[in-house]
Formats: structure tokens, sequence, C-alpha cells
């Protein structure tokens, strides 16, 4: 498939997109060229803990953003469902997941999403429950100032975020491990017909970005975000040199001229 790097494990990738939610692979979302999960799977395909791949999840970086992982990964997963605490509805699914022996990490990938017209997005009752915890009172707020109107974003998913901190929370409990959310962006300058996005609107997504991190800061599911250009530069940073080329390879592919 044209839209993944060849020394990535293309066929393990694609059997992960042809299983999961989405429809990606049959519909031909992934081939677009504004396909943020092509760019997921470019980024994080590298580390898929598949037979013959072990090793490659032990070099996840483990600096930056991701400083507070305590041991090397043991698992990536593209692609993995986070289910809520109850069976019927739908429950998350995310771009990746890493995990060790500390840590359940849940990846939320956007790439152009940020700047396209938002559609309405609502919390349902269900999120209401108490099954939350009582260490998730900052999301809980969240939720319920976005339902009330009390806090708009313009290019953010807050809605999906809050409910992906959900998923990440239960998934984690269960295996009796602590939960984080990164959020990982793409920055793009022009959509892939050459119009142009405006740099204020890249300015606003970031402040969006860290308003929401700043209100959801001390929460049980710890949250942060970068961009894929400074996911990039931590790989880049890696004494594993392989992972240094694919770093490359990725921005050179992705994170073109295209990009801020």
């Amino acid at each position: 498939m044209s839209n993944l790097l060849p020394h990535l494990p293309v066929e393990a990738i694609l059997a992960v997109y042809e299983k999961a939610g989405g429809d990606e692979i049959k519909s031909g979302k992934f081939e677009s060229p504004e396909s943020s999960a092509a760019l997921a799977a470019n980024a994080f395909g590298y580390f898929l803990s598949t037979t013959g791949n072990e090793i490659r999840a032990a070099e996840f970086p483990m600096q930056g953003q991701f400083a507070f992982l305590e041991s090397p990964i043991q698992s990536v997963w593209l692609e993995k469902q986070m289910r809520f605490p109850w069976s019927g509805g739908l429950h998350p699914w995310l771009d990746a997941v890493v995990e060790n022996e500390q840590w359940l990490v849940g990846i939320e990938s956007k790439r152009y999403e940020p700047f396209r017209t938002k559609k309405a997005s609502v919390f349902s009752d269900a999120y209401s429950r108490p099954v939350w915890g009582a260490d998730m009172p900052q999301f809980e707020r969240m939720r319920d100032s976005i339902s009330n109107s009390g806090i708009k974003f313009r290019h953010l998913d807050a809605v999906q975020l809050v409910k992906h901190a959900f998923g990440i929370r239960t998934q984690a409990t269960n295996h009796k491990k602590r939960a984080a959310l990164v959020y990982v962006y793409g920055e793009p300058r022009a959509w892939p017909n050459g119009k142009v996005i405006g740099q204020a609107d890249i300015a606003r997504h970031r402040e969006e970005v860290s308003q929401f991190s700043e209100l959801v800061s001390g929460a049980e599911v710890k949250f942060s975000a970068l961009s894929y250009r400074e996911l990039m530069n931590l790989f880049a940073a890696s004494p594993h040199v392989q992972l240094r080329e694919h770093a490359s390879l990725v921005a050179t592919s992705y994170l073109g001229e295209q990009y801020a």
C-alpha cells in the first residue's frame, strides 16, 4: 500500500486496520492524503508488537512528553479499543497504545481534523455515571463544562479526548496500571490541494491544547501533547540508528513542505 513506508511491517499494519473500527481500508480513507490513520500508522507502526519485531517496542523514547515512563515499553499496538465499564454502546479506539510494567498510554493522533469544520459532538447520559473513580474530577468538570457550553473549543475535539481519557482509565484500572493520554497533532501549512491553512488557526489550536492540558492537569489520567514534528525530533534523538532513520523517513514523507 503506497501510504505505508516500505521498511515497516506493512502486512501486520494492514491486518490491524482491517479488523479495527472505522473501516479505514475498505472505505479507501487510509489511502487519502489527508488520512490521520496513515500518519499514525507510519509513525508508530515501527514499534508494532509483532512476531520478530519485539525489540522495537523497547526503542520507544522515554524523554520529552514521554519522560514519565519509568521503564522501557514492552508492547505497542495500533488501533486498540479501550472499553468503558459497561457492555453496550460505542467504545473508543485509540490510534496507538503503548504499555510497560507501570503505564498504559493511549495515543490520539490528528492531522487535518482540527482545521476542518467541526461536527457537533456531545456526551450521552452514560458519561455522567459515577464510575470514573475519585481522581478524575478534572475530566468530569471538563465534560460538564462542555455540555453546559461553559467552555468551547473551535479546533480541539475535547469531547473525544475526555471520552478517551475515561476509556484508558478503565483499562488501566483493570490491569492495575497508571494511565496516560497523549495527543499528537499535525500542523500542516496547506491542504493537499494547496489551499493554505492560516497560521492563526494553527496558533489557536495550540492555545486550545494548552488550555485543555491545564484544566485536566492533576487527574488520574495524565494528559500531555506534542506535535508530530516534536515527536519526530524525539525519535531522531534516539541512540538507536534505525529509529533515527525512521524519523527521517517519516519527516521527509509526511512532514515536508506542507508542515510548519
